[in-house]
């Protein structure tokens, strides 16, 4: 079973604090593990080269999950290798007011990604169905609506040559509690803490279900989800590096065409 068809969202998902420590793709060495991840980031970026100077797909990664669910490790360890020109991330954070006088796409259209361009959304459109939902800033049938736009907007970018891979990095609730306390133990990542965050997860149950319709309705064979344990920060690299070379090379680009007019050309 390869790892797309293993981390693919099931017909019937089911969100529940136990699979988000499974590591089926783990060698119980953990050593071993981060080295397999190092070994697949450096394909992803050579694949990139190739398929940045092939100039003609693209390619759109959606991270979502829970505060600490490790979307900023992920960036930094499955695809910190790509040269920079080739690779964008885009952080999405509460919108500006200029963003709020628009629709609620607007400024996440303005980010997907060129030609040869790999685009990564830390956060992105699904939080216009997942925060706004959860504190009821929308209700059902606006929600419903917004299911609906999404499944479009995702159509409408796989039918122009974007590739999507959405991964939902799904921790525990207890596994959440020791990260956020980790960082307010160590000084050196006072930084990360965010008083929000606690206020946040009093509504844990919410966004489960909130995260569970939202994948329900959006998953699509163009615009896949993928269910990502995330307990085990290695093994969530490893899950979503396998994932990603597994498409890259599905994909079977190859750099341009020799220019003929150069065959002889000798520089002076």
């Amino acid at each position: 079973m390869t790892a797309r068809e293993e981390f693919r969202k099931p017909k019937k998902l089911n969100i529940e604090d136990k699979a988000a420590g499974d590591k089926s793709l783990s060698s119980d060495d953990k050593n071993a593990d981060k080295q397999r991840v190092d070994e697949m980031a450096q394909r992803i970026a050579d694949m990139q080269n190739v398929f940045y100077a092939e100039h003609k797909r693209k390619i759109l990664v959606i991270l979502q999950g829970m505060d600490t669910s490790g979307k900023d490790g992920t960036v930094k360890g499955v695809f910190g290798k790509i040269d920079p020109l080739g690779v964008r991330t885009i952080p999405f954070k509460a919108p500006t007011q200029s963003e709020k006088e628009h629709d609620y796409l607007w400024r996440v259209h303005q980010q997907v990604p060129g030609q040869g361009e790999l685009a990564i959304f830390n956060r992105s459109h699904y939080e216009d169905v997942l925060i706004t939902r959860v504190h009821e800033w929308i209700d059902a049938d606006e929600c419903k609506r917004r299911y609906a736009q999404i499944r479009d907007f995702e159509r409408m970018l796989s039918e122009t040559g974007t590739i999507l891979l959405k991964f939902f990095l799904h921790i525990s609730r207890d596994e959440q509690r020791k990260r956020l306390q980790e960082r307010v133990d160590d000084p050196e990542k006072h930084w990360k803490f965010d008083p929000k965050d606690l206020d946040e997860r009093i509504h844990w149950d919410d966004y489960q279900k909130a995260y569970q319709t939202a994948i329900d309705e959006t998953d699509a064979d163009h615009a896949p989800w993928y269910i990502i344990p995330a307990d085990s920060k290695t093994h969530r690299n490893l899950a979503i590096a396998s994932i990603v070379c597994e498409t890259m090379e599905a994909m079977k680009f190859a750099y341009p065409l020799a220019n003929p007019a150069l065959a002889g050309l000798k520089i002076r």
